[in-house]
């Protein structure tokens, strides 16, 4: 079959950047008589990874919610509490329910076609873009690409580029040790090694749950230490010896203020992770994600050159503060949220985190963290 090769719009990868920006650029009528291309190499048909997300009452994804939860649990070395979050509550979202939610709806839309294929390489040549794959060449006034590589953000060193990376199991054991309306949202009691470790458990019932060892660091470990972790804590702090592993998930996403803009060309967008969509000093991108489409899409529209839209604000400064802490003592990172969770409660701490505090709000969320680490960041960067 012989297929169209010129677009108007170019979407590279399905993953949440791309369908989000597929799904409000087709349900838009300024897009009606556009033809949008979105490529991907995998058909989206497995559940290959997880994302949650805080937030207060419903909202656009509850549709899709898999599970959540109304409590969240933290423990550090000296500190530990169970917090009820409301009015928040911590949802989670299952891949594959995003993938067929969003791809289903992508079909109705007659101006949107998607394609597997494995994009080889993307260049803008001034008056169009030029996508290559293994399976045909393309082009299209603008391109949207969320294909991520850690060497656009490693080749500079102005800014701190670390990682969460992870492994996890959903495990279903053979006795009931699981909170079903609880979160474990870090538990820093694990041995630390250097690092800033911690585990992450969401329940699905009192036998089923996804169990995460977790890092924000600059390396990974080989696989078998995430793992050797994850029996470790299932066996000495839940209690559990006997289970069953149902599924495996296993990501780095990185964690650096590194802006990406230097990627980005008059016709070309970076977005998602590839973008710097991640919240740096989380690495939650589901929401961030959410927000930062609408703001494109409407960019899109004025016509102006793709690279010269900006999502730089206050918050991005209080994260590479962050960040340079942890990368300077990334044994010592546990202290840092078991000080914030000892001395502010949950729903400051997620407010601050979706960037939506007041001024004296953000004074009071960072004077609840350890104060020298961020003053000798701080004078380090002015001076």
């Amino acid at each position: 079959m012989d297929y169209p090769s010129q677009f108007d719009y170019i979407i590279i990868g399905a993953g949440a950047a791309g369908l989000m920006l597929a799904d409000t650029m087709g349900k838009d009528s300024f897009f009606k008589d556009k033809s949008i291309l979105l490529l991907d190499k995998d058909a989206k048909k497995n559940n290959d990874r997880t994302w949650c997300f805080w937030e207060k009452g419903q909202g656009k994804f509850d549709k899709i919610i898999h599970k959540e939860w109304n409590h969240i649990y933290f423990s550090g070395k000296q500190f530990s509490n169970r917090f009820e979050i409301h009015p928040y509550t911590y949802k989670m979202v299952r891949g594959i329910d995003f993938y067929d939610s969003y791809l289903e709806r992508i079909k109705a839309y007659p101006n949107i076609s998607f394609r597997q294929a494995n994009v080889s390489q993307v260049t803008d040549n001034g008056t169009a873009v030029i996508v290559s794959t293994d399976k045909n060449q393309y082009s299209a006034s603008q391109v949207f690409n969320s294909i991520f590589h850690y060497h656009m953000a490693t080749h500079q060193t102005e800014y701190p580029v670390l990682q969460q990376h992870f492994v996890g199991w959903v495990v279903k054991t053979s006795a009931p040790v699981f909170d079903t309306d609880q979160a474990t949202y870090m538990d820093f009691s694990i041995p630390q090694k250097g690092n800033t470790r911690f585990m992450y458990v969401l329940p699905y019932s009192e036998t089923e749950a996804l169990v995460e060892c977790t890092l924000f660091s600059e390396e990974l470990l080989p696989k078998k230490d995430y793992e050797t972790a994850i029996k470790r804590y299932l066996k000495d702090d839940l209690n559990c010896t006997e289970f069953e592993i149902l599924e495996t998930e296993q990501g780095s996403i990185p964690m650096t203020c590194y802006d990406f803009q230097e990627h980005h060309t008059a016709n070309i967008r970076y977005i998602g992770t590839a973008g710097g969509w991640a919240k740096p000093s989380t690495g939650y991108t589901f929401m961030s994600t959410s927000k930062k489409v609408p703001v494109l899409v409407d960019y899109i529209k004025t016509g102006k050159p793709l690279n010269k839209l900006n999502f730089k604000n206050k918050f991005w400064f209080y994260d590479l503060l962050f960040l340079d802490v942890l990368k300077k003592d990334n044994a010592d990172g546990h202290q840092i949220f078991e000080s914030l969770f000892k001395n502010r409660n949950p729903q400051l701490i997620f407010k601050f985190l979706d960037e939506q505090t007041s001024f004296l709000e953000d004074i009071k969320y960072i004077w609840g963290c350890p104060k020298i680490p961020f003053i000798r960041a701080l004078l380090k960067r002015i001076f």
